[in-house]
Formats: C-alpha cells, sequence, structure tokens
C-alpha cells in the first residue's frame, strides 16, 4: 500500500514539475542569429560576423536582451581578427560579451500572431567593455509562418565604448563610427 502512495506522489510531483517549467510562447528564445560589423575608411573596409549570439524576446511585455560573445567574430583576415580581440582594441578575454538589454516601446504596434511586417522602436542599454549607454533605434520584425525575425542596423561610435585610437595606422584604418547590423530569429 505504502509503494502505490509513492508511486502516486512522485507521478504528481512530476507532472506539476512539467508544467511548472515549461517555456511559454510569451517569451521566444533566438534559434539563428546574424551580428554584421562593418567600418569604411578611405584606407579599407572592415567586415566581420558572428552567428553565435544569443537573444530573447518577450511578446508580453517587450523586454529583448542581445548577448555577443565577443570573440566569435570572424573578420576576412587573421590579422584583423587578431587586434579586434587585442588588450589594444576590444579586449575580449577580459570584456567576453557584449550585450543590449532594452524593450520595443511601440509594443502595442507589433502583432506576434499575424503574418507581416511591423515597424518597431527598440530603446534600451547597450554595453561593451563595461560601458554602458543608451540606444534607441529603429527595427523591423517580420512575421511569418509562426517564424519572428528582427532586423536593425545601428551605428556605433567607438569613443563613446573607450575605443579611441589617436595615432598610428588604426587611427586611419578604423572608422570613427561603426555600422552594426542585427538578425534575429525566434
Amino acid at each position: 500500500m505504502k509503494m502505490k502512495n509513492l508511486k502516486t506522489t512522485v507521478m504528481i510531483l512530476s507532472m506539476v514539475g512539467l508544467f511548472s517549467f515549461k517555456q511559454t510562447d510569451e517569451k521566444l528564445v533566438s534559434k539563428k542569429s546574424q551580428v554584421d560589423i562593418f567600418s569604411h575608411t578611405d584606407a579599407e573596409d572592415i567586415k566581420a560576423v558572428n552567428y553565435a549570439s544569443t537573444a530573447t524576446l518577450s511578446k508580453e511585455n517587450g523586454e529583448v536582451v542581445v548577448s555577443v560573445p565577443m570573440q566569435s567574430f570572424e573578420f576576412e583576415k587573421a590579422l584583423m581578427q587578431k587586434h579586434f580581440n587585442s588588450k589594444d582594441f576590444l579586449n575580449t578575454k577580459t570584456f567576453p560579451k557584449a550585450k543590449f538589454k532594452g524593450k520595443i516601446t511601440n509594443l502595442k504596434d507589433i502583432n506576434f500572431s499575424k503574418d507581416g511586417v511591423y515597424n518597431a522602436t527598440v530603446s534600451g542599454d547597450m554595453t561593451i567593455k563595461e560601458t554602458t549607454n543608451p540606444v534607441t533605434e529603429k527595427a523591423v520584425i517580420s512575421v511569418k509562418g509562426g517564424l519572428i525575425t528582427v532586423d536593425t542596423k545601428l551605428k556605433i561610435v567607438l569613443a563613446d565604448y573607450k575605443i579611441a585610437f589617436e595615432k598610428g595606422k588604426p587611427s586611419k584604418n578604423i572608422a570613427k563610427t561603426i555600422e552594426v547590423t542585427f538578425k534575429i530569429e525566434y
């Protein structure tokens, strides 16, 4: 008789556990992401891509979090990647991630359950190398067959994140303002 009660108790606790930890449909986790950086100067163009970022999006309150592992950027030239990760530039061993945490400010204009293309405004804080600055940018949210994609492009002034070169080759080869493009699929 005691064994039957134990089995029933275990079964009930298991069911409660399953329902308690079920991921809700309101919070989305990215399935695929791409972050591109682009720097243009008269001396050269510098491009890099990162496929290792993670992101979450709450359909209920519009909260967005994007975490970018800095050492995962891939450059056309190995030397560019070495400089990017170095102590003199982004020091990615000490500061391994960049992070954006914010909110869709016009959430009422987005219908995540209806196919379409929606214009959004995202506002929050970008942190790079332990320096945080407010960011507000336009984004395009596409909904198609249950797949949600967020696209945005922003300009980052390197000096705002304490990344600056006053002399030498980097001061001529790296733009003072770079473009960062996010494409995140949920």
